[in-house]
């Protein structure tokens, strides 16, 4: 018996996978297999009831019959699978009526010519004839419709899987892209200052690093991942930018992991958290601040922190829940990649090495997050000399 169908003219973008990658392939074995396992039981059944030889031929003749029928069956399903429920079930039930009285009459035809000769069922037999006609095509479209309706579904499945991982990634690469206006604002509006004091050296040595900035966020992966590397050579270039402005007051460390340079992280993703240090530990403070930037391995998870040595948490400074832009766009950009599988924290910065190791002063701040580790080939990532250059000192 068949249990699936040709191609039909609408057939869905993803391909089936596995025995029906090709369907028209995996229609007629399942229908040559099938009926030919029809016949082999009614052959051997009327053998077993001592039917002769002869009770064969029929057999042959019902079994093509059967094949055929079903040929055609299958045809007039194609054409109404995808009609509305009300009109698949009248008109599936209408073509199975159809095809099993032309079964029945066809099977009636060869017995009483080529077994029994002038046999006509009657009463209990008659019934008998068209019931099991009824129940094996009524079978085969079950089988038809199950198998058809499980690769609709397998393939819409996978289309909502496909258009749930762009809806994903587009807000992933529109989330990317917010920072970049954000950061660009405060940027020009530092350049303006720098021009309106008449202080033009600056102001264009600030105007060569936002280039160089804005050149290297541009070309980073559609898909808005970058390694710990890259992101450390991102903030090198947004430090050098503010250095500008800060000269001395801005003293910068890194301390990163040399097993996590290759750890694939949402791009830009701490440019906002050392932007907020430089805006409210920096700017505020006549010495200025020092900021630590730290990346290193816990177990299978990555820990990324930033810390500062700036007045500390204050109404002035959002926190996560707040209406910061740059932290609710880290916030949102965590959900979007890691759903619940990470944590993003502020909290003062006593606990933060380079206060306990007594390299600065608190209270300043100190944001946490941690994400699960995930490795790129060192083939795809490049590796920049995230901490070269004057004015980065490297803890140990």
């Amino acid at each position: 018996m068949a249990k699936a169908a040709p191609p039909a003219a609408n057939t869905p973008a993803s391909a089936p996978r596995g025995f029906f990658a090709d369907k028209n392939r995996a229609f007629w074995t399942l229908q040559i297999v099938g009926w030919t396992g029809y016949f082999l039981l009614r052959s051997l059944g009327g053998l077993a009831n001592r039917m002769g030889i002869s009770f064969i031929l029929p057999t042959i003749l019902i079994a093509i019959t059967g094949f055929s029928i079903t040929l055609l069956m299958g045809w007039a399903y194609r054409a109404v699978i995808r009609m509305k429920p009300v009109w698949v079930w009248s008109l599936s039930v209408i073509i199975l009526v159809v095809g099993s009285v032309l079964f029945s009459a066809i099977e009636v035809w060869a017995h009483a010519t080529f077994y029994e000769p002038g046999w006509q069922p009657q009463g209990i037999e008659f019934f008998g004839a068209i019931l099991l006609t009824l129940a094996v095509l009524g079978a085969w479209t079950g089988l038809y419709y199950g198998i058809n309706y499980y690769l609709l579904l397998d393939a819409q499945a996978e289309r909502f899987e496909r258009m749930a991982a762009q809806a994903s990634s587009a807000q992933l690469e529109m989330l990317r892209y917010q920072i970049n206006p954000h950061f660009l604002f405060n940027t020009l509006n530092s350049i303006s200052t720098l021009v309106l004091l008449a202080e033009t050296e600056k102001a264009n040595t600030m105007l060569s690093r936002l280039s160089s900035f804005l050149r290297y966020s541009l070309v980073g992966e559609r898909e808005g991942q970058a390694t710990v590397a890259q992101e450390m050579q991102a903030l090198k270039l947004y430090l050098e930018i503010e250095r500008t402005r800060f000269e001395e007051r801005l003293r910068t460390r890194f301390d990163i992991a040399s097993d996590v340079t290759n750890a694939r992280i949402p791009s830009l993703l701490l440019q906002p958290l050392v932007e907020n240090a430089v805006k409210y530990a920096v700017t505020p403070l006549e010495e200025g601040a020092d900021i630590w930037v730290t990346a290193r391995r816990l177990g299978d998870r990555l820990e990324l922190m930033v810390a500062d040595t700036g007045p500390g948490v204050g109404d002035s400074r959002p926190t996560p829940e707040g209406t910061g832009v740059g932290l609710t766009n880290i916030r949102e950009r965590l959900v979007q990649a890691y759903g619940d599988d990470h944590s993003f924290e502020i909290q003062p910065n006593g606990n933060s090495p380079l206060v306990q190791a007594g390299k600065a002063k608190g209270p300043g701040v100190l944001v946490r997050i941690e994400i699960p580790l995930q490795f790129v080939s060192s083939a795809d990532a490049a590796q920049p000399d995230v901490l070269a250059g004057a004015g980065y000192e490297v803890l140990t």
